[in-house]
C-alpha cells in the first residue's frame, strides 16, 4: 500500500510541472479587442482623438512582452490628414513601426484571481522614429477568465516630440496646412486585450 501512495506521490510530483507548463502559455494581443489612442492639440485649444487601427504584441510565460504599432494604420478620420501623417510626421517608409519591450514579473500576474483587478508600474523602452527612451507606465490589470486579461492605461501617458525627434515633422505638418500651433506634448491611451 505504501509502495503505492509513493507512486502515485511520484507521478504527480512529475505531472504538475507539465499543467503549470499549459497554463503558462503565451499571452496574444488581439487586435479586435484593443485600442491605442492619442489626442492631438492645435491652436492651443482644439483637441482630435486619434487612434491606431493595427496592434500585435504578446506577453511570453517568462514575463517577456513586446507590442507593435505599424504607424501606417494610423486613423485621424480625415484621409488626407491620414497621408500627411504617414509620410511627413511618421515617415513611415523609413519608419514603419514603433515598438516597446517590457519585462513584468510573472508573479504579478499569478497573484491576480479571475475578477480581480490589479494596479502596476511598468518600465518599458519604446523605439519610435530611430529613438529609443525609458518610460514607466500606470497600467491596470484585469484577469477576465484564465485564459483572458484586459490591460488599460490607468492614466494617460504623455509623450513628447522632443523625445523621438519628431518636432521637425510637426513643423512641416504645421506649415502645411497653415496652423500657428500644434502641440508638443501628446497624451497616449490604450486597452489592450490579452488571450492564451
Amino acid at each position: 500500500m505504501k509502495q503505492r501512495l509513493k507512486m502515485k506521490a511520484g507521478l504527480l510530483a512529475l505531472l504538475l510541472p507539465l499543467g503549470f507548463g499549459v497554463n503558462a502559455a503565451t499571452w496574444k494581443v488581439s487586435n479586435q479587442e484593443s485600442n491605442v489612442s492619442y489626442v492631438s492639440i492645435k491652436q492651443g485649444q482644439i483637441a482630435e482623438v486619434n487612434h491606431f487601427t493595427q496592434v500585435d504584441g504578446q506577453l511570453t510565460e517568462l514575463g517577456a512582452f513586446t507590442l507593435t504599432i505599424p504607424l501606417s494604420s494610423v486613423s485621424t478620420g480625415v484621409p488626407i490628414r491620414d497621408t500627411r501623417m504617414k509620410s511627413v510626421f511618421f515617415e513611415v517608409d523609413r519608419y514603419p513601426n514603433l515598438t516597446l519591450n517590457a519585462q513584468i514579473d510573472p508573479k504579478v500576474l499569478q497573484d491576480i484571481n479571475v475578477g480581480e483587478v490589479s494596479n502596476v508600474e511598468v518600465a518599458a523602452d519604446i523605439n519610435l522614429h530611430g529613438e529609443s527612451k525609458s518610460m514607466l507606465f500606470q497600467v491596470t490589470v484585469a484577469k477576465l477568465s484564465t485564459t483572458s486579461l484586459l490591460v488599460t492605461s490607468t492614466q494617460p501617458v504623455i509623450i513628447n516630440a522632443g523625445q523621438f525627434k519628431l518636432i521637425k515633422g510637426i513643423k512641416k505638418l504645421r506649415d502645411l496646412v497653415g496652423l500657428s500651433e500644434i502641440s508638443y506634448a501628446v497624451p497616449v491611451s490604450f486597452v489592450l486585450s490579452l488571450h492564451q
